[in-house]
């Protein structure tokens, strides 16, 4: 029996070409791929750190399975920078509907057996909130490990950025991102040789 061709991990492997942070002059440039791998690593560090250490009963591998693919309609609408996607509700509610018809053309792009294997992962609305809080918080974290990347490379168009997303990381105060900021994060900073150390 032949069964039917499916598109759709062609349509995920091209989240490589899809810039991130269109709008900004960058030193380092990155694509949603990286950004999607980085994330759900973050945001599984995050929920086994939430786990471990603050009474979380969450699964990180659902949580980093969702995160892989928390950005995936971004090979169809691109990377909409995240100030005009919030400029306004209106903007947001429009955005919303455009990225789920996007959910919706991807999932159209599987075999009809395997759908409803990969909705829980390719529709946020469907998400957990737990799973929803801490792949945003990774999203975020991602976010702001970008700027310092870029800060540190002589880039301080990212400086504002940085400050408003640390900002934003400190009032959510989610404790298990405040643990990796004090653990993890310093370690960005250091030199491939100091790392080895």
């Amino acid at each position: 029996m032949t069964r039917p061709v499916s598109h759709f991990f062609a349509y995920i492997a091209r989240l490589r070409w899809i810039r991130r942070w269109g709008l900004m002059r960058n030193a380092i440039e990155e694509n949603v791929a990286t950004h999607s791998w980085e994330v759900a690593t973050l945001a599984h560090a995050l929920a086994m750190i939430r786990n471990r250490h603050f009474g979380g009963t969450v699964n990180p591998d659902r949580i980093a399975a969702a995160a892989l693919y928390h950005d995936a309609t971004e090979v169809i609408t691109g990377d909409m920078p995240t100030p005009v996607k919030y400029h306004s509700k209106v903007m947001r509610e429009v955005f919303g509907d455009v990225e789920h018809k996007a959910q919706l053309e991807l999932l159209a792009l599987l075999p009809e057996d395997l759908r409803q294997d990969f909705t829980p992962y390719l529709q946020e609305s469907g998400w957990e909130a737990e799973v929803k809080q801490v792949v945003k918080a990774a999203d975020r974290l991602s976010a702001w490990l970008k700027c310092q990347a870029e800060i540190q490379a002589g880039n301080k168009e990212f400086e504002p950025a940085a400050n408003q997303i640390y900002k934003r990381l400190q009032a959510e105060a989610l404790p298990e991102v405040l643990y990796f900021l004090e653990v993890f994060a310093p370690s960005y900073q250091k030199p491939l040789d100091h790392l080895l150390e």
